[in-house]
């Protein structure tokens, strides 16, 4: 019944659509800004003084209007805003004349860069396709710190886009000014004599979280990039060749009680391309990611991965088209080996990698003057082996644990009608040999109307897996699709999905169930102007329910409210409840061959408040308290996550974050044997703590220091047999003691210089230990447990020092040239 429901939603939706978006009248949009800028000859220094004569021909930008808090509101008189754009053939020049009345009040923190911290800010907003869709966003803080973006209406603002410019800060006896300059490399724009770019320029002041436009971002409308204003005036601009190489050295020195202090040197190559003004090329030859953040491991007890946050730059900077479809997740290629290695009878490791290592990676990316966006991602890793020993023959043999692989993405994004697209996206996963390999395809549309009021998005995605040559053949397939009303105080979004049983992405991408078919819903409420007592108020209502596909059993049925409020004196608040009404059937807990099988979940509320206290004050914190009670004897968890912060100067901050979760009575998988499917009642516990402290020297040097400590055991009191309709028997056939106690330490201590636009000399001392404890008596003594984290005998000890070296190929062709 339920998938027949599912069937007529998809069709009733469909028709809803030919109606809406071929009779709904477009309601007209406020004229946009226009700005015309000139081309100039003359030399520009960076240094925010104005004073070359371009600057003074220039046409102005100006009257700023509030988009937070006061949505729409004109800037003040003695806070005015004035911006000028003038150009050459190498780069767009942006001077900001900013008022303050109280100049000794703007707020100027030091941070790194892409951390916004506490700060006023300028920032210009660029789209040289003027498609409504995609922004290159530039911000400078009144300390001089750089931030850049790309942010596109998809997937927001992505920060992990890092391009060379240039940039200047003065604070002045009217307030403070800014001088940019953003080469066109740092840009995407069609090849065409004359461009028409979308434009907008930001302004906030922190001391009252006033946030500014130039064009107006109306709250009204859930959409930002199509509501710029113009750039006009640039035209045959002969924009120079985009090469650049990107050198690296690193030095690796690697110690722990078991071995000696052992040294590594590796070298290898950063290239970017730029094969036209819209396309770029990408590569990375003998990558190093040595220095890049720890993974924040937990104890896992469930039946999913843990999923990681990518921190490797070439898989983070400009991947908003291979984000299409979240078919991609990256940390597959050069992770763990998917086959692995196991052990005979009186056998150990000699070597067993936990990482393969990457040989090489390659991307381009761009889009035509059509809009239509073109991207390719390719990398290959190396054959992987295990070597394993016979502790009583002592001979040795290898197991390939990952074969030579090669990972492929291709994307194709038509952008039209300035805020609608449809995509197609296929991922490929070759393996040398008989062995897995994997390829999925699949559709997109994200489709608005012209007032951007209304949106209907979807998509239907196949996937492929032939395991040891084609004698192992599977396909599978999921479809969604989604209706919402996005502008206004009122909004609200119906939806559902349907994914088959052998749909699978888990070679490139990620992805925990299949099998089943979902109807969900949202409606929430905003206020669009401050009132008496908030700045901003909203609350939503979310609706998720999700059936499985074999027994139409219910195996996720939610409902969710919560309301977010922001005082006048810029406090946050949000508190609100989770509730599961009815009993669920989870098909994943008993991981067993036989997919029908299931456990019985009980009935769940979950009490929840977030507060979070005005960062602009020295002392912030943030607290949020969790409570939750199940329908079952005994069974609740609780949880309470509380990180105080204080900045001691512009320079100097702390951050300090705890986090206690304790759950009682939970149950959960434990084992199995050819009959039966065993669980266990446990009481878990798990507390984190972790320190990030930061010194700036100056807005292109820093010290970071992040400590974290992570402790989990699980304790174990009665065990069950799992029976054929989901409940629960008590067993007497599990003697063995399946109690654990996993902790992890992780410090970090690092220092970068930007000596150079581009080029960075950063060193990093780290230590970590990891300590898992399976089967053996608990020990519940917190000092005990970070003291053996702590002791020599654990602790892996590493400092490596790095050198990245910017190379422009239009300076340096000239290196070596007669005088």
């Amino acid at each position: 019944m339920c998938s027949n429901y599912f069937i007529l939603m998809y069709s009733n939706l469909k028709h809803l659509f030919i109606v809406l978006f071929t009779t709904v009248s477009c309601f007209s949009q406020n004229e946009k800004k226009r700005l015309l800028t000139k081309f100039t000859d003359e030399k520009i220094t960076i240094d925010a003084k104005f004073d070359e004569q371009a600057w003074q021909n220039a046409e102005t930008a100006t009257d700023f209007l509030m988009i937070s808090p006061d949505n729409g509101k004109s800037e003040l008189i003695e806070r005015k805003s004035v911006v000028k754009i003038v150009y050459n053939n190498d780069a767009i020049y942006v001077a900001a004349q900013l008022y303050d009345n109280e100049p000794s009040k703007i707020r100027k923190e030091l941070t790194i860069r892409d951390d916004f911290a506490t700060a006023d800010h300028f920032g210009v907003f660029f789209n040289g396709y003027n498609d409504g869709q995609q922004e290159f966003r530039f911000f400078v803080s009144a300390a001089g710190v750089q931030q850049d973006m790309i942010y596109t209406e998809s997937n927001g603002e992505d920060f992990s886009f890092n391009a060379i410019w240039d940039s200047k800060v003065e604070i002045t006896d009217y307030g403070w000014a800014v001088e940019m300059k953003i080469p066109y490399a740092a840009l995407r724009f069609p090849s065409k004599a004359i461009q028409t770019w979308g434009l907008n320029f930001y302004r906030e002041i922190q001391r009252d979280r006033q946030q500014f436009t130039w064009n107006l971002i109306d709250n009204k409308i859930g959409s930002e990039a199509n509501q710029a204003g113009i750039l006009e005036g640039i035209k045959n601009i002969k924009t120079p060749t985009r090469l650049f190489f990107i050198p690296y050295i690193s030095q690796y020195f690697n110690a722990n009680n078991y071995q000696k202090t052992k040294g590594e040197f590796k070298g290898g190559l950063d290239i970017k391309y730029g094969i036209n003004d819209a396309f770029t090329l990408d590569a990375i030859l003998v990558p190093d990611f040595g220095q890049t953040a720890f993974d924040n491991v937990v104890l896992n007890l469930g039946p999913f991965e843990q999923q990681f946050n990518e921190n490797r730059p070439f898989f983070t900077e400009g991947t908003e088209l291979f984000s299409k479809g979240n078919l991609v997740y990256s940390r597959r290629i050069g992770g763990s080996p998917y086959l692995g290695a196991e052990l005979n009878a009186n056998e150990s490791f000699v070597e067993n990698p936990a990482k393969v290592n990457l040989l090489n990676a390659l991307k381009i990316s761009g889009r035509t003057k059509g809009g239509l966006g073109i991207g390719v991602l390719n990398a290959i890793t190396e054959k992987t082996e295990a070597i394993i020993k016979n502790d009583i023959t002592g001979e040795t043999r290898n197991v390939v644990t990952e074969p030579l692989a090669n990972y492929n993405v291709l994307v194709l994004d038509q952008r039209f009608n300035k805020n609608s697209s449809v995509s197609f996206i296929n991922t490929n996963v070759t393996r040398n040999g008989e062995d897995r390999d994997a390829n999925v395809t699949g559709a997109l549309f994200n489709l608005n109307t012209k007032a951007n009021t209304y949106n209907l998005s979807g998509s239907h995605k196949y996937s492929q897996i032939t395991q040891f040559g084609h004698d192992n053949y599977k396909t599978g397939y999921s479809t969604n699709l989604d209706f919402a009303e996005t502008s206004g105080k009122y909004r609200y979004n119906i939806g559902g999905e349907y994914i088959s049983k052998d749909y699978d992405i888990n070679d490139m991408g990620i992805n925990f169930q299949t099998h089943y078919h979902s109807i969900y819903g949202n409606f929430n409420y905003r206020i669009l102007k401050p009132n008496k007592t908030f700045n901003n108020f909203s609350f939503y209502n979310n609706y998720y329910t999700e059936f499985d596909n074999r027994t139409g059993r219910i195996q996720a049925a939610q409902f969710n409210f919560n309301i977010n409020t922001t005082s006048k004196k810029n406090d946050y608040l949000g508190y609100g409840f989770s509730l599961r009404p009815i009993e669920i059937y989870d098909f994943y807990e008993p991981r067993s061959a036989d997919d029908a099988r299931f456990v019985t979940l009980p009935q769940n509320i979950n009490f929840f408040i977030n507060l979070s206290t005005n960062f602009n004050r020295k002392f912030a914190i943030d607290i949020n308290p969790s409570f939750s009670i199940a329908n079952q004897k005994d069974r609740r968890s609780f949880s309470l996550y509380i990180s105080p912060r204080y900045r001691f100067s512009n320079k100097f901050s702390l951050i300090y974050q705890m986090s206690y979760n304790y759950s009682k009575n939970n149950q959960g998988y434990i084992d199995q044997d050819l009959t039966n499917i065993y669980f266990g009642r446990r009481d878990v516990t798990s507390l984190s703590n972790t320190l990030n402290t930061k010194y700036t020297v100056n807005n292109v040097m820093n010290f970071n220091l992040s400590v974290r400590h992570y402790w989990s055991f699980a304790e174990y009191n009665k065990f069950y047999t799992l029976q054929n309709k989901g409940d629960l028997t008590t067993t007497n056939l599990i003697t063995d003691n399946y109690d654990r106690n996993f902790s992890t330490w992780n410090l970090d201590l690092s220092y970068s210089w930007w000596f150079a636009p581009g080029s960075q000399i950063s060193a990093l001392y780290r230590n970590n230990s990891l300590g898992y404890i399976f089967g053996e008596k608990l020990d519940k003594n917190y000092s005990h447990i970070l003291d053996n984290n702590l002791s020599d005998r654990n602790l892996n000890h590493t400092f490596s020092i790095s050198i990245r070296y910017f190379i422009d190929y239009n300076q340096s062709k000239n290196w070596f040239s007669k005088k």
